[in-house]
Parts: C-alpha cells; sequence; structure tokens
C-alpha cells in the first residue's frame, strides 16, 4: 500500500547498493523467512552468576541470568544481603548504622547488549557493649591495641 506521501508502508527500503526490496509484513514476517526473532550470542548464553559471600543467600552455585533479566535478578540478590543486614542489626548489641547497594553493569563484546555483571552490598553496624565486666574488658582491650596508632614521628 502506497501512502499519499508516495510511500511504501510495505517495504524496507534498501540500504544504497542494495538491488533487492524485501516485504515486510505486519506480523513481522518475510516470505522467505519465518517470524523475525532477536538470537542470544553465544558469549550471553555462556555467562554465569555466583555469589561470592558468606551468608545464606541466592546464587551460591553459579546460575545462569538473560541479559534482559540481569537488573531484576541481581537487584533482589543484593535485597536478600540488605535483608540479612536488617536482621542482624536488630539484635540487641548491634545497630545498623548504613547499607547501600551497588550495581555494575558492562557490554557484551560479542553482541552489543548492556547487562547487570554483578553487584556489591556495603553495610555498616555498629556494636554496643554493655556494662558488664566483658564490656569493659573488651573496651580497654580496644583502647589499649589503639594507642600509639596516629603518632608521627616526624615532628
Amino acid at each position: 500500500m502506497i501512502s499519499p506521501y508516495g510511500m511504501s508502508n510495505n517495504y524496507t527500503i534498501p540500504v544504497s547498493n542494495v538491488s533487492r526490496v524485501t516485504p515486510v509484513y505486519t506480523d513481522n514476517t518475510t516470505r522467505s523467512a519465518s517470524r523475525v526473532q532477536p538470537t542470544e550470542c553465544q558469549t550471553c548464553k555462556e555467562r554465569r552468576y555466583q555469589d561470592g559471600s558468606d551468608e545464606m543467600v541466592s546464587f551460591k552455585s553459579p546460575g545462569r541470568i538473560r541479559p534482559e533479566e540481569s537488573y531484576a535478578k541481581v537487584m533482589s540478590h543484593e535485597q536478600e544481603h540488605v535483608a540479612n543486614a536488617i536482621a542482624e542489626g536488630n539484635k540487641d548489641n548491634k545497630e545498623l548504622v548504613s547499607v547501600s547497594v551497588s550495581l555494575k553493569t558492562a557490554i557484551c563484546p560479542e553482541c552489543g547488549r548492556a547487562y547487570v555483571a554483578g553487584g556489591t552490598t556495603n553495610t555498616m553496624m555498629k556494636t554496643t557493649y554493655s556494662n558488664d565486666s566483658y564490656g569493659k574488658n573488651q573496651k580497654a582491650f580496644e583502647a589499649e591495641a589503639t594507642k600509639g596508632n596516629r603518632i608521627d614521628f616526624a615532628v
């Protein structure tokens, strides 16, 4: 069908020095080929994700994630680490000070698709000691261990 401007909406207009025009139909097929689908490259097929922490979370054994699912699955995995940190921070002598999640992205060298390559979760906990003898001894030990660490001998 030709539009009022003389342009066809049923054909792909050829690039220079291409001698034929291929008809494209509304179901994204051509006469010579079945449905056109994006294919996944070999590098993306063989990519594996594995968690390296000592916590009980997902991906302890290597697992495959498709590039278009990588953001959701990696972020979900990192949120498991956040949940563990919150649970640890709810203990009696612990306080969760901060949690941050960072995701690393990359580009596949074979097909050029962007994907989330991994992530890290950083937590900061504050431990409080009670006023019993163990807590006092712990504070005294830490004070003795850190004495003289910041001496400037050049002065």
